[in-house]
């Protein structure tokens, strides 16, 4: 069979020489040792824990080696293009702290331009045109129908599906029937001809799970498409070369295709780039472990994380704590360090199923929200609710000093010890809302109403913003003493009965009163942030609607 002329009839035109391809991306001038890394989505507008899980081995690793991180967007499948899912993926990975050097949407050097693989097409056709003159691609007119036959009847005789050997009915066409085919006019797409045999076995080098062994590919994949548009298998081959990626960091699903993945490489020439397959991460569903689905779990994708107003920082820790075997010992002695600074290494992976846990992640939440001073706290909470929140709560930062001072109390800046009650941005917005907002309703109070009545009038007689607080605690005192509840909590202790509770029973019906809530920060700093006028008209309220305005 003339190649050359089925090559030329199959991709008729010229085409730009390989080696002028070679030319244009060549090596890249950095340092011995650096890592060209890469993320590589698909613009389907889902991004998930997935992604950033290799987002951050990748950066990492391009980073620590003086490397280079870029993001290509494997748009070859039309079909599932969504509007403005590369924004969503440049935005949600940066809300992560995932630092691109270039990529779409993000520029950088333009020598390995453009990002986008449509963007791209004639360089795939050139290569592809160069298999078919060497007999190592072929064209393939089985339509739809007959390769949903071919996989009814490999599934019956419980074979592997696909398109090889004997099942591979236009690998061996004749040129006459070819040319007839063409001439009708009939659709086709391009099949690589595998060389590979399954009996055969390949060692292989896994950056991450060591030494692996697999099989020869003997899958006759489609190249390019009967559009003239790549697969992902070729696309990814020749862009990883000529973008001159050195290590790719990916799922373990891709570990099925890695045979073809070889093979390709080979038949192009390539030297291929070195993979690591990351484990996939997995949710404990009752007595067993399953992996994270997007059908299933609202947590695996990024947005969910976004929305809740998860700590960015604090979502990158337990990352880096079930990427990095040792990232936790580490952190446990660096807990202040920036993670940039964590020896990151690709051997440290996992080599099996991860276990992903949201408690834990909403512990670590608390404990590095924790540590912000309250300028960084408000900062944070501002952009959340600027991007997420309601106007209402857009409307909390109105007074920069209050919420300051909200916060500082809150978060326990000054006490002696910080508390930890913040677990994630829409969580802290709705702890601090009574501080803004009028209680819209009240806990359960464990006292009558008719007494609660009583103590809230006596507090209004009785209540004076200027005091301290151990003077606004001695009023409280009397208050009790005056309806029947022990002062001093040892005189309760000492005698229950003998009263109708303690002081602290009296406490909280201030503080459900002022805040709608039995358990809070401060009593006293809390009335104090909120000035006179509102507290006794929060008592008022209370009188009404807790208590019901009763005075038996």
């Amino acid at each position: 069979m003339n190649y050359q002329l089925l090559a030329e009839r199959l991709l008729p035109g010229e085409y730009p020489s390989l080696a002028s391809f070679e030319e244009k991306y060549p090596p890249r001038a950095l340092p011995k040792g650096a890592e060209v890394t890469r993320l590589a989505p698909s613009p389907t507008g889902f991004i998930h824990l997935g992604n950033l899980f290799a987002a951050i081995a990748n950066e990492r690793i391009a980073h620590r080696s003086g490397g280079i991180l870029y993001l290509r967007i494997e748009d070859t499948d039309l079909k599932r293009k969504v509007d403005g899912a590369v924004e969503a993926v440049i935005n949600a990975l940066k809300y992560f702290d995932i630092r691109f050097d270039e990529g779409a949407e993000i520029g950088g050097d333009e020598t390995y331009a453009p990002w986008y693989q449509r963007g791209r097409a004639e360089i795939y056709r050139a290569y592809a045109k160069r298999l078919i003159e060497e007999g190592r691609a072929y064209p393939c007119f089985c339509t739809e129908e007959e390769l949903e036959l071919l996989r009814e009847e490999q599934t019956k005789k419980k074979e592997i599906t696909g398109y090889y050997g004997k099942y591979a009915k236009c690998r061996d066409l004749s040129e006459e029937e070819i040319y007839r085919n063409l001439d009708a006019g009939k659709p086709f797409v391009i099949r690589l001809r595998s060389m590979g045999n399954p009996e055969n076995k390949i060692k292989f080098h896994d950056e991450i799970k060591g030494e692996i062994t697999v099989t020869e590919n003997d899958q006759d994949v489609v190249i390019l498409k009967s559009d003239g548009i790549p697969t992902y298998h070729f696309a990814h081959a020749i862009d990883d070369h000529l973008m001159r990626t050195t290590l790719v960091i990916r799922g373990e699903e891709w570990l099925a295709s890695l045979p073809i993945h070889i093979e390709l490489f080979e038949a192009l020439g390539f030297e291929r780039p070195r993979y690591g397959h990351n484990c996939s991460l997995m949710k404990q569903d009752g007595e067993t472990r399953r992996k994270l689905s997007k059908r299933k779990d609202p947590e695996l994708s990024l947005e969910f994380y976004r929305k809740d107003g998860y700590f960015p920082r604090a979502v990158k820790v337990y990352m880096l704590t079930l990427l990095n075997s040792n990232f936790e010992e580490w952190y446990l002695k660096n807990p202040d360090a920036d993670l940039n600074e964590f020896p990151f290494k690709a051997s440290k992976m996992s080599k099996s199923g991860t276990l992903f846990d949201l408690d834990k992640l909403s512990d670590i939440s608390k404990n590095e929200l924790s540590k912000l001073s309250a300028e960084q706290m408000a900062a944070f909470l501002r952009g959340w609710a600027e991007e997420f929140g309601t106007e209402a709560q857009r409307g909390f930062f109105a007074d920069e000093e209050k919420m300051l001072r909200v916060l500082s109390l809150c978060m326990g800046i000054g006490g002696k010890k910080r508390r930890k009650d913040f677990t994630t941005a829409s969580q802290a917005m709705e702890f601090i809302r009574y501080f803004f907002e009028r209680p819209a309703a009240y806990e359960e109070l464990r006292t009558e109403s008719a007494v609660c009545a009583r103590v809230l009038k006596d507090f209004l007689a009785r209540y004076r913003y200027g005091d301290d607080a151990q003077a606004w605690f001695a009023s409280v005192k009397e208050i009790a003493a005056a309806n029947g509840f022990a002062a001093e909590m040892k005189d309760y202790k000492a005698n229950p009965q003998g009263y109708r509770g303690s002081v602290a029973d009296v406490a909280e019906i201030l503080r459900i009163a002022t805040t709608g809530k039995a358990n809070t920060p401060d009593l006293w700093t809390i009335q104090q942030i909120l000035g006179e006028a509102e507290v006794r008209e929060r008592a008022e309220l209370a009188l009404r609607d807790l208590c019901g305005g009763e005075d038996k």
